[in-house]
């Protein structure tokens, strides 16, 4: 298995609060260029489409504002995995287009400097100790009125929701896998506000124990955890 590193350089050390519509409109700009089937097949507007990749992201010094985010440097990375391999090679490929351009966004603008593909190891443990590398958003939606409620370790419904988020996640890829082992069980975690599309969402960080069968776990290292993972949520790494 293989995860992408990417390494940002920025004219100054500010960011965008809603630093998740940034992300999204980088990717779409790389794919777009490097090619509109696979853009459309990612972004088509007429179709929600069920991502299998998920990313996060290293902000140096990070300080949090309501209109901006301050770094310490100005500079910031991103790890990106996918679960399906040929669209990883793809992103790489949509990637390096964009090396060395100069991206624009709300009063700065970002070039990518360097572009790795690193290998991690295959999960062979049915139990796990993972800490999340960005916020874990467990979601219920209501598309009567198109509202969300959020679930964190907090909640006594926590792992049931986890779960069905994963339900849903398998069932719109047409994945048939056996879920009846898998477990999430908070170890040092806490509740995180964080922003989707600029509106506040709770979500959870920290240090988890999952279990489950080691092919849905080699697909969750790859696609994440939860919901919004294409914007930069539910990326997780294994401690031990």
């Amino acid at each position: 298995m293989n995860e992408l590193k990417l390494e940002f350089q920025l004219e100054t050390t500010e960011l965008p609060a809603e630093l998740d519509k940034v992300l999204l409109s980088f990717l779409k700009a790389a794919v777009e260029k490097y090619s509109p089937a696979l853009f459309e097949k990612l972004y088509n507007k007429t179709s929600s489409v069920m991502k299998t990749y998920c990313l996060s992201m290293y902000l140096p010094g990070a300080r949090f504002t309501p209109e901006k985010i301050l770094l310490s440097q100005n500079r910031f990375s991103m790890t990106f995995s996918d679960a399906d391999m040929g669209e990883l090679i793809e992103f790489y490929n949509a990637f390096a287009v964009m090396k060395y351009k100069l991206y624009p966004m709300n009063q700065n603008s970002m070039k990518l400097m360097s572009l790795k593909a690193q290998r991690i190891p295959e999960i062979k443990d049915t139990e796990l100790i993972i800490k999340m590398k960005s916020a874990l958003i467990v979601r219920n939606h209501n598309s009567e009125d198109n509202s969300d409620k959020y679930y964190t370790c907090e909640d006594a419904e926590f792992e049931k929701m986890v779960t069905e988020n994963l339900r849903i996640f398998l069932e719109k890829l047409n994945l048939e896998m056996d879920i009846s082992s898998f477990s999430i069980m908070p170890v040092k975690a806490k509740k995180v506000v964080t922003k989707v599309w600029g509106r506040p969402a709770d979500g959870s960080i920290g240090i988890f124990k999952i279990t489950g069968t080691l092919e849905l776990l080699n697909l969750l290292r790859m696609a994440g955890l939860g919901s919004r993972r294409s914007i930069g949520h539910g990326q997780w790494e294994v401690i031990y």
